[in-house]
């Protein structure tokens, strides 16, 4: 593929090294025995990473050279915390952290703050609204949001407006070999860190499913079908249904 010539922070962006996920790992391996040399390389080999990443957060009136240095920041934060024994993609990690810094950046030198509160709203509010939206497939009423997540409709009106740019859960983040990103897999909760680690895991987990067991899972678990339902849908007895997905269900609890 070609790339023009871009420079940010003075970086020619066209001239950027891709490592393949068998050399970062090496790398990665290097840098945390402290190996300089390979901390560098893995810095300047995902660089295209924290480019990928800061697409979203340009044209918010910060210095694109700017944001790019802080996204530099969280990907040197994640080479320096990643844990190689994990059955992770480096990316799957990275850019969750990339995107962290970045947002706290903005809401750092944000001189309108929006409350903690405000924010949570916000955020259960979309999660509803994708949710009412999945069941009813037309966009939900701020009544129906309202009453879905038991807050008063000036609060939701208000949180929503705090947002200035509301974005839907499903926006992809980073597409790396067919894994994608979406912004729902970074909100987390009170237990951030470790959810966060399980979520990977788990993603991970359910990445080697057979075909048939990822979609027996994504019927029961995700559409609420019964394994009568299922069978019908996919053309076999319900005891093949039960039997794959509990086969499915073993596999990911053995990886976890």
């Amino acid at each position: 593929m070609q790339y023009h010539k871009v420079e940010i922070s003075g970086v020619n962006t066209s001239k950027l090294t891709v490592l393949k996920e068998a050399e970062k790992i090496e790398l990665l391996k290097k840098a945390h025995a402290g190996d300089m040399e390979a901390r560098d390389k893995l810095i300047n080999g995902n660089l295209r990473l924290v480019l990928s990443v800061l697409q979203h957060f340009l044209n918010r009136g910060e210095s694109p050279d700017d944001l790019f240095q802080v996204g530099v920041v969280g990907l040197i934060k994640a080479i320096d915390n990643f844990d190689t024994s994990l059955d992770v993609r480096f990316s799957t990690y990275a850019v969750p952290m990339i995107n962290g810094e970045l947002r706290r950046f903005l809401r750092d030198n944000n001189p309108i703050r929006v409350s903690r509160s405000l924010r949570d709203i916000a955020y259960k509010a979309m999660q509803a609204k994708e949710k009412l939206t999945a069941e009813q497939q037309k966009d939900p009423t701020i009544e129906e949001i309202s009453r879905e997540i038991d807050v008063p409709r000036k609060d939701v009106i208000a949180a929503l407006e705090s947002i200035t740019e509301p974005i839907s859960l499903y926006e992809p983040v980073f597409t790396d070999s067919g894994d994608t990103l979406y912004v729902m897999d970074q909100i987390g909760d009170q237990n951030e860190d470790m959810n966060w680690l399980d979520e990977l895991s788990l993603k991970e987990a359910i990445k080697k499913l057979l075909p048939r067991e990822k979609n027996i899972l994504y019927l029961r678990f995700l559409k609420g079908k019964t394994q009568v339902e299922v069978a019908s849908t996919i053309g076999i007895s319900q005891a093949q249904v039960s039997r794959l997905e509990k086969n499915a269900l073993s596999k990911i609890k053995s990886k976890l």
